[in-house]
């Protein structure tokens, strides 16, 4: 592969089909790669350049080559999450969940304000009074209109709001604007220093991804230090991947939230022959190993597969 970091190590390029339309793809890329201690994921989103996806890659071999960290509990609660849907299928994907804990998307380019309010209303019809909602808007709002939106959306009973706006200074204007919780996600794992948000007391809760942030140790030990209620959440992974988050999320001394570990559900297919699903809302602490015939199955095209090795090699030679 070009780089001292990947040497003896076997990588598979695969795609895998979404359900629905999520965070603007439709197919799911990754490198799976096998080392001594397992496998591993290396899946960053398409536009993110070397000096990101090296985290990625990090967090891979972390998996591949060292393993993952000894778990404390065997079972993690975990969120249903619904993408930025029409309101009948979020509530048919409620419904057909027997999770407690729903994070819906909101804030969608192209959408408005009118189609978010329908889509948490059919959730909470479909969870109950009793349910937990968690709404993400991925930095897209300004302050003053974080504030109506929130107030607004509040009605539904909110647990908190994750990453409403961009900037530490707007997330902790807004935090004493609106009574809702807050949640740092993107600025965790954006800023050169994640910590720099618990220290301005921008956030109430922290979003933990463990690939975007170089691995499940470096993940425990943000937790550690942060001393704030985290949850541990995934970055749309195959199984592969989702099982270095879960590994990570049966590793904190305290879990208070439920994690956004629930995605797997969120694949057409995965490359495991026994996916990560929750079974009554949680899932169990394994670590599935993909099935080879699976693994054909997903090969991508030549060029993909070119395309997927060679933003590889590129994190590769930044990590090195």
């Amino acid at each position: 592969m070009g780089s001292d970091s990947l040497e003896g190590l076997d990588v598979y390029p695969v795609e895998v089909p979404m359900r629905l339309r999520f965070r603007r793809v439709d197919r799911r890329e990754a490198v799976l790669i096998h080392g001594p201690a397992g496998w591993g994921e290396f899946s960053p989103f398409p536009e993110y350049p070397p000096e990101v996806t090296s985290r990625w890659l990090a967090s891979a071999l972390e998996a591949a080559c060292v393993g993952l960290p000894e778990p404390i509990r065997d079972r993690i609660p975990v969120n249903l999450t619904v993408p930025a849907v029409d309101p009948e299928t979020a509530r048919q994907m409620v419904a057909s969940s027997d999770s407690d804990t729903v994070k819906v998307k909101v804030a969608e380019p192209g959408q408005d304000h009118a189609q978010d309010m329908a889509r948490l209303e059919a959730v909470r019809d479909a969870l109950g009074s009793t349910g937990s909602i968690r709404i993400d808007a991925n930095a897209v709002w300004e302050v003053d209109e974080a504030i109506r939106r929130i107030d607004d959306m509040e009605r539904f009973g909110l647990q908190y709001v994750e990453q409403p706006v961009a900037t530490i200074e707007e997330m902790r204007r807004l935090r004493k604007a609106v009574e809702v919780p807050l949640a740092a996600d993107e600025l965790i794992r954006r800023l050169p220093d994640p910590l720099e948000v618990v220290e301005q007391e921008a956030a109430d809760v922290i979003v933990l991804k463990v690939q975007p942030l170089g691995g499940a140790r470096r993940t425990l030990e943000i937790a550690a230090r942060a001393g704030l209620p985290a949850v541990i959440s995934s970055a749309l992974e195959t199984s592969i991947g989702l099982a270095a988050g879960l590994a990570a999320a049966a590793a904190l001394p305290e879990l208070e939230l439920a994690c956004g570990l629930g995605t797997a559900s969120l694949l057409e297919r995965d490359v495991v022959g026994d996916p990560l699903l929750a079974v009554s809302g949680e899932l169990v602490v394994r670590r599935p190993e993909p099935d080879p015939n699976l693994l054909e199955e997903c090969r991508p095209e030549p060029d993909t597969s070119d395309r997927m090795l060679r933003r590889l090699r590129e994190a590769a030679e930044l990590l090195a």
